[in-house]
């Protein structure tokens, strides 16, 4: 579930998480049993894999106690909005779950913030009270009762359900120190992380805001005008992919090659540094067009994919200025190589960005909603390989020159080679447009999507269905800063 209008609407990125139980048992024959407030407000971050922030949560339970399905959404800044934050929210919920045949028996709300300038914890409490009170009626008329609805705010938790003082004082409880729990300690043992906050996972893909980004700027401009009429004239648009999809390969293994150093931001910068501005240039505009964005999904797996999800990211940050919309391109990959590899927390975050920089891409919708729906990425793994197995192998072997001839890696089911071209039609866009009055868009109605521009039933898509081909025309290119990408994913 998303809400993609975080710069002018008033909801930030949220999902659902309707998959399998956590049950909150790291072993068989060691269940860790939540009996207090306290107890469930020190396993959120455990249920989520992350610190929330700004968010209203809601985790399904079912049966004796084993926790379900969950969903996050930002705290709207306007009170008017909760109404309607409270009903997306607990509707999606439910239904998802029912959808997969997990109905929920009991809920758990929390609403997580810190305090505004000259507010205490227990004043975030208070403001949020009619918001906790949306929520418990939201889900009881989906006959789902809120069983604890907690306040977490300024290292201290309320709960809005328990009347007893001596249990849940007027001035809170203090949360217990971070990782001293026994839950803490039980799912460390299973091998379960907690990372941080939303914020701190987002700003690896957010574009550059230093003095660099100039230079970027400047970069993508003089790019645009070299690459822009290759890729919308039909004689050269394959040779631009081609060429594209080889730069990215031989950065790709330079990521590969690059020493590893400790700590994210440490290890961001030593990737931007071997990243130059004219490649990273070439290859955000070369990812504008929808062929060559899908041929680079091919990325996703075995010694290729880390290195892939870095490269992405990477570009991402390199989208400033007038080119932020471009960054739908890269975000969706990175979103995509993350899912394909297990990590669904930064896939949900990385489309839910993608989304947010092109609220109209179609790939990324279809993914996003796959992956809040708890589909297997397997089956568009094998579409993914499909495709690349069914191209002449001049084409189909996209490594860097020196490392060409040595077999690829596969993780997961070896499928046999089966020709099949992939993904949906859409149109080509110049863009960004010069300064100046607006500029009507061009669509055209994809296969998976509906009148509304809602995306159809794209996500089954793959499974049991080979790709459609892909047929597409470039339209001219618009005035001023000009560049080819892909509208509509």
């Amino acid at each position: 579930m998303t809400n993609h209008g975080e710069t002018t609407g008033p909801f930030e990125n949220g999902d659902i998480v309707a998959g399998a139980p956590f049950t909150g048992q790291p072993a068989p024959e060691s269940p860790i049993a939540l009996r207090t407030p306290a107890e469930l407000a020190d396993a959120l971050p455990y249920l989520l894999g992350y610190r929330p922030e700004d968010s209203m949560v809601l985790v399904c339970l079912h049966g004796r106690g084993s926790f379900g399905g969950r969903a996050r959404l930002g705290i709207p800044a306007n009170d008017e909005d909760w109404p309607a934050a409270a009903r997306q929210m607990a509707r999606g919920l439910v239904i998802s779950s029912e959808r997969r045949g997990t109905r929920p028996d009991r809920l758990v709300a929390y609403l997580c913030q810190e305090p505004r300038p000259g507010e205490t914890g227990r004043d975030v409490m208070r403001r949020l009270t009619p918001l906790a009170q949306l929520l418990r009626t939201e889900c009881g008329s989906l006959d789902v009762p809120v069983i604890e609805a907690l306040c977490v705010s300024d290292s201290r938790f309320w709960s809005y359900v328990c009347p007893v003082e001596t249990c849940c004082p007027p001035e809170g409880t203090p949360m217990g120190l971070s990782g001293t729990s026994v839950l803490a300690a039980a799912a460390t043992y299973a091998g379960m992380q907690v990372r941080g906050t939303l914020k701190e996972l987002r700003a690896r893909m957010q574009p550059w805001e230093t003095s660099a980004a100039l230079e970027q700027e400047v970069a993508l401009d003089a790019a645009g005008m070299a690459l822009v009429p290759r890729i919308l004239d039909d004689a050269s648009r394959a040779e631009v992919a081609g060429e594209t999809l080889d730069l990215a390969g031989r950065i790709i293994r330079r990521f590969a090659a690059a020493a590893p150093v400790s700590g994210i931001h440490p290890a961001d910068v030593r990737d931007d540094a071997l990243l130059a501005h004219d490649e990273a240039a070439t290859l955000i505009l070369g990812l504008q067009d929808r062929t060559t964005r899908d041929r680079a999904a091919a990325w996703m797996e075995g010694d290729e994919g880390a290195p892939a999800l870095r490269l992405w990211r990477a570009l991402a940050r390199r989208c400033v200025g007038p080119y932020r919309e471009h960054a739908a391109a890269p975000l969706t990959l990175a979103g995509w190589v993350a899912w394909s590899t297990g990590d669904e927390l930064e896939a949900r975050e990385a489309l839910a960005m993608a989304l947010g920089a092109d609220p109209d891409y179609l790939f990324a919708q279809l993914l996003h909603r796959a992956c809040n729906d708890g589909l297997d990425p397997e089956s568009i793994r094998r579409c993914l390989r499909r495709e690349r197995d069914g191209r002449p192998a001049a084409e189909r072997d996209e490594r860097p020159p020196e490392v060409r001839g040595v077999p690829e890696q596969k993780t997961g089911s070896q499928l046999p080679p089966t020709p099949a071209p992939a993904s949906e039609d859409s149109e080509v866009k110049a863009l960004p447009p010069a300064p100046g009055p607006a500029r009507r868009k061009r669509r055209n109605r994809s296969a998976g999507s509906t009148g509304s521009g809602e995306p159809g039933p794209g996500p089954q898509r793959p499974q049991g269905r080979s790709c459609p081909p892909s047929r597409s025309r470039p339209r001219p290119p618009a005035t001023g800063r000009a560049c080819a990408r892909r509208k509509n994913g």
